[in-house]
C-alpha cells in the first residue's frame, strides 16, 4: 500500500491510518508487541466522531495574513474543542500509559484529579513556541514533557483533524516558511524527501504538512552546515536517515521517498520505525514530538 504524500494530512483518513499501520506490522511483525501502544491509539482515533466541533472557516486570505507575519492559525483562532470531545480518548491513554509504566501512575492520578476539577482543559495541551503543551500539565501533575505531548497528540489530533479540514487548501508553498506547523504551531514530526526533490514536513499534532528548506533545521532553523548532522543506520533499510541539529540538539527522521516510493504516511512511517530513534538518542539527541514507544520508554 502506498500514500502520495503531496496529499497527506486531513485526506489521509484516522481510519486509513489504521489500515496502514496493520499493513505495516505485517512486513515487519516483530514490532507488533513492543508498538502496540500505536496501534491503541490508531484505533480510538479510528472511533471517535466530532459532536459540537466545526471546522475553522476562514478564507485564504485570512490565513495568508496570519501566515505572512509568522502565525499559526491555531494562536489566533483557539480551537474550541470542549473538554468532553477528548475526554474519553485522553482518559483511555491515560489509563493505557499507566499500565506500561506504573511508575507514572501518581502523576496521571493528579491529572485526572485536575481534569475533573477544571482545572486543566484541552487548550493546556495546545502547542507554544518550543513546545508541546503551556506547561501547565506538567506544572500540575508533574508528568514527563514526552507523556505530555503523547497524551497531547494523542488526544487532540482527531478534533485539530476536522478543525483544520477547510482550511488545508489554503497553504501554498510560499506562504509559509518556518520550523513549526503552520496550522497548530506544533513541531515537525517527520520528513519526507518528495519525488521532486523537495522537503515537506509533518505534523503528528494535527495532521498537518508543509514544505520545508532542505538546508535548514526543521525545529531551530539554522543553515550552518556545520550544525547539521545526517545519522545513517546501520539497516538494510534503504531511504532512511536521520537529519540531527549541533546547534539545538534535536532530531527528524526523514525518508527519501524517490527511494522508498511504496512507503506509508509519514505518522505511521515515523511510530513504526523505533530503531531509528535509537539512533538519535544514542547520539545525544532528542525530539519535542516523540513517538509513542521512545515517550514511554523515556517519560
Amino acid at each position: 500500500m502506498s500514500s502520495d504524500p503531496d496529499e497527506e494530512s486531513t485526506d489521509v483518513t484516522l481510519g486509513k491510518l489504521k489500515a496502514e499501520w496493520e499493513d505495516l506490522l505485517e512486513r515487519r511483525p516483530s514490532f507488533h508487541a513492543p508498538l502496540s501502544v500505536c496501534g491503541d491509539i490508531l484505533d480510538l482515533w479510528a472511533r471517535w466522531s466530532a459532536t459540537r466541533l466545526s471546522p475553522l472557516s476562514w478564507t485564504a486570505a485570512e490565513c495568508r495574513e496570519r501566515w505572512e507575519r509568522g502565525v499559526p492559525l491555531l494562536a489566533e483562532a483557539p480551537a474550541p474543542i470542549g473538554a468532553d470531545e477528548i475526554e474519553d480518548l485522553l482518559g483511555a491513554l491515560m489509563e493505557r500509559i499507566a499500565e506500561l509504566r506504573q511508575r507514572a501512575a501518581p502523576e496521571l492520578q493528579r491529572l485526572a484529579e485536575a481534569w475533573d476539577r477544571g482545572a486543566i482543559r484541552p487548550h493546556a495541551f495546545f502547542p507554544v513556541p518550543g513546545r508541546i503543551g503551556s506547561g501547565l500539565v506538567e506544572e500540575t501533575s508533574g508528568l514527563a514533557p514526552e507523556l505530555v505531548a503523547l497524551l497531547a497528540y494523542g488526544s487532540l489530533r482527531p478534533a485539530l483533524d476536522v478543525y483544520f479540514a477547510s482550511v488545508r487548501a489554503h497553504l501554498s508553498e510560499d506562504a509559509w516558511r518556518l520550523a513549526a506547523c503552520p496550522f497548530c504551531g506544533g513541531p515537525a514530526g517527520f520528513s519526507d524527501v518528495l519525488e521532486d526533490g523537495r522537503r515537506r514536513l509533518a505534523c503528528h499534532l494535527c495532521g498537518g504538512g508543509w514544505i520545508y528548506s532542505r538546508v535548514k533545521c526543521p525545529f531551530c532553523g539554522t543553515e550552518s552546515s556545520q550544525d547539521l548532522v545526517r545519522l545513517e543506520p546501520e539497516t538494510v533499510d534503504q531511504g532512511y536517515l536521520l537529519i540531527a541539529c549541533k546547534h539545538c540538539h534535536m532530531y527528524v527522521k526523514e525518508l527519501d521517498r524517490r527511494v522508498r516510493w511504496n512507503a506509508q504516511s509519514a505518522l505511521i512511517e515515523d511510530w513504526g520505525s523505533p530503531h531509528l530513534d535509537l539512533v538519535g538518542e544514542r547520539a545525544g539527541y532528542g525530539r519535542p514530538a516523540p513517538a509513542p514507544l521512545s515517550a514511554l520508554c523515556r517519560g
